[in-house]
């Protein structure tokens, strides 16, 4: 009797040690999961406008009544995937690209997998917005500002790309152009002083006006801070214009200390800005660019004259 105690008691030791052993593995294998999806990015593709939206809403079986709606849930749906320590990129959905990747494909575009195939293969090269907890709607700001920068740096490199093809020194001329117009950046910021400065450049192509903008900040030591990728898209764009000739001009408007607006414009002649007078600049800023009709001064703001900038090496 004594020994079959003991057996029954050694075999419920070793049967809740086996089971110890088996409940334990469970868990560990769902830690090591959770650890690698974390490494795993997720993308997340987002309907920014009310147009978008009401294009997939139809058939394409979106559960939300409105874009309201929509936005709401997307936003808790991207603070879930960071909550989850997941490094979250939201690009943009475009329903007309979706439909010409469904039609390219042989895909059902009225299903969710085909959404995220989509997402998958066709958002994830274009332009994104890492996420961090920022609200939707400064999301929606962040990918209108990426989707223009890309646009902006595409045309602009097919610009300097055809220069480079259609002379024997084009590649120089490209170059050339390129690295004159990094200086001109610094020189418009450096006249522009201390202080933020958001700066436009415009360049009137054949097809669409070109634009670049960039916002900067000049320190009182003399620093300047920006964002690289967006002075390298201004930069290719100053320099485009002066490979193909096109008009061009540039403005940088300043807050002062009263809290009002300085607004400074030039031409662009050569890649080389040449500051415009007062007059010049309100005309410039007070006329509507489609019918020429005047339009009233924007409260808040003074028209100065540009300044000039130190003459460019090759002057």
């Amino acid at each position: 009797m004594a020994h079959t105690r003991n057996g029954k008691r050694n075999h419920r030791r070793n049967s809740g040690r086996t089971g110890g052993r088996s409940r334990g593995r469970a868990p560990r294998r769902a830690s090591v999961r959770r650890s690698l999806r974390r490494e795993a990015p997720s993308i997340v593709a987002l309907l920014a406008g009310e147009r978008d939206f009401a294009a997939m809403r139809g058939p394409r079986g979106l559960p939300c009544e409105d874009h309201t709606e929509y936005l709401r849930q997307m936003d808790g749906v991207l603070r879930s995937l960071l909550s989850q320590g997941l490094f979250v990129t939201v690009t943009l959905f475009d329903p007309e690209e979706y439909a010409e990747y469904c039609a390219d494909t042989g895909r059902d575009p009225d299903t969710p997998a085909s959404r995220a195939r989509y997402t998958a293969d066709i958002t994830a090269n274009g332009p994104g917005v890492p996420y961090s907890g920022q609200p939707v709607r400064q999301l929606i700001s962040q990918l209108d500002h990426e989707t223009d920068r890309q646009a902006a740096w595409d045309r602009a490199s097919d610009v300097l790309t055809a220069a480079e093809d259609h002379t024997d020194s084009g590649r120089d001329l490209a170059r050339l152009a390129f690295e004159r117009a990094s200086r001109a950046l610094v020189g418009l910021i450096e006249t522009a002083g201390t202080g933020i400065h958001h700066v436009v450049c415009s360049v009137q192509l054949d097809d669409a006006p070109l634009l670049a903008v960039l916002t900067t900040e000049r320190t009182a030591s003399g620093r300047i801070h920006c964002a690289e990728a967006d002075a390298l898209v201004f930069c290719t764009v100053l320099a485009a214009a002066a490979v193909s000739g096109s008009s061009a001009g540039i403005v940088i408007r300043t807050t002062v200390a009263d809290g009002r607006d300085e607004v400074r414009g030039w031409s662009v002649r050569d890649g080389w800005p040449r500051p415009l007078t007062e007059a010049e600049v309100f005309n410039a800023y007070c006329t509507d660019a489609e019918t020429g009709e005047p339009v009233p001064p924007e409260p808040g703001v003074t028209y100065r004259a540009g300044l000039p900038l130190r003459p460019s090496p090759h002057d």
